[in-house]
């Protein structure tokens, strides 16, 4: 009989029970993991950037937990000697039309704590990226860059250290609560567990289900896609580079990200995914694109945004349009100086009315936690989350 489960082995689901433990070492703690590693989803393939916290609306989860997981984070990678740097991010506005929505974001950084923000000219943008142009931009130096996994595998070490099991190749089935206990029904048996924390991600929905049949929120996959600049090209982007974001969508827009290897991304867009694992145009899976077709608010929201989607399904299929997006910040990039990256799947959450949830969204009931909607900044905010739940999971 295990004290808690956790399912999923992303960074939440670590930070999470790296926590428990280290609050409760007398404790018997379990991982459920369906892969055969850690961070295999959306920790393992998002763009390893370190968030400041201007994005996010005042008093939100996601302002609370990013400015406290910046400062977790830090702590964690200085005391385990994990790499990362505070290089400093760009946020740049082309148009006179845009510089409200960036006033906002600068507006919303002073009143989140985010430290030294300054506004910038159309001079003092090159003097931090001498190949961008703007008519104004927000310097944030306080945002910076990992590798997350690097983060997840010191977790296991000291989680494993800490009596902690990881339990790979572990797909949950079904959850059956018993009087007392929970039954935990996965490939590889049945376990036992007094409580449960939901960290699955893009099944995070699929998981609560068991427990919570009217759920009210269905995960709906967004495929992000990245192309990398030729390594004679790198030297455009001095660190991270982003435009002024879509105020009507909870996605940033593409933009160019120094990684911590010293290779430099250019996206992500924002594409529907025709599988939750949907990693590339052809990954389909039926029985995962008809849940999402058969989602009456998922129509509602194409309704609402069908030119926003339209404009990044083509922008998916036809590079120059990518091109061009990229050219509103850095007007020397031409598609020759582009290569194929990798990308990654977004688990956003949707409401049954159809709102795209933008903040981290967590429910109890009991003793089981479902973690139903946290995307970035969750790698950020990973340990402030995983103090969050923790606390509320002993109340």
């Amino acid at each position: 009989m295990y004290d808690v489960a956790v399912i999923g082995g992303g960074i939440v689901g670590l930070a999470t029970a790296f926590e428990f433990l280290e609050k409760n070492p007398s404790r018997k703690l379990i991982i459920f993991e369906k892969e055969s590693k850690v961070a295999a989803h959306q920790t393992g393939n998002n763009s390893g950037v370190i968030h400041s916290g201007i994005y996010y609306k005042p008093g939100s989860l996601k302002a609370k937990n990013c400015r406290l997981g910046v400062n977790k984070l830090l702590q964690f990678c200085d005391k385990y000697g994990i790499k990362y740097e505070l290089c400093g991010k760009l946020i740049v506005a082309n148009s006179d039309s845009e510089i409200p929505s960036l006033m906002e974001l600068y507006n919303r950084g002073i009143e989140n704590g985010v430290p030294n923000i300054k506004l910038l000219d159309e001079d003092e943008i090159r003097e931090f990226e001498p190949h961008t142009t703007g008519i104004k931009g927000i310097h944030s130096p306080s945002t910076g860059i990992i590798d997350y996994k690097d983060v997840c595998n010191v977790c296991v070490y000291i989680i494993e250290q800490n009596g902690g099991k990881i339990q790979l190749n572990s797909k949950v089935n079904d959850i059956v609560q018993d009087n007392e206990r929970i039954i935990i029904e996965t490939t590889r048996g049945n376990f036992h567990s007094k409580s449960i924390i939901n960290c699955a991600g893009l099944y995070s929905d699929r998981i609560a289900k068991m427990t919570e049949p009217n759920l009210g929120v269905k995960i709906i996959p967004f495929r992000g896609e990245y192309y990398k600049l030729k390594p004679g090209k790198a030297h455009l982007v001095k660190n991270l580079i982003y435009p002024v974001p879509n105020p009507e969508f909870p996605f940033l827009g593409v933009h160019f990200t120094r990684k911590i290897d010293g290779t430099v991304e250019a996206g992500p867009n924002a594409v529907l995914a025709f599988a939750r694992e949907g990693y590339t145009k052809t990954d389909i899976n039926f029985a995962d694109l008809f849940d999402i077709l058969g989602y009456p608010a998922f129509w509602k929201l194409g309704k609402r945004y069908w030119k926003i989607g339209t404009a990044e399904m083509l922008r998916s299929y036809l590079k120059v349009l990518f091109v061009k997006a990229l050219k509103k910040i850095i007007p020397e990039i031409e598609s020759k100086d582009l290569i194929p990256g990798g990308s990654g799947v977004r688990a956003q959450a949707l409401t049954i009315d159809s709102k795209l949830l933008d903040d981290f969204h967590i429910i109890r009931n009991d003793n089981i936690t479902h973690i139903l909607n946290a995307p970035s900044p969750a790698a950020t905010s990973a340990f402030a989350i995983a103090e969050h739940v923790v606390s509320v999971f002993e109340s």
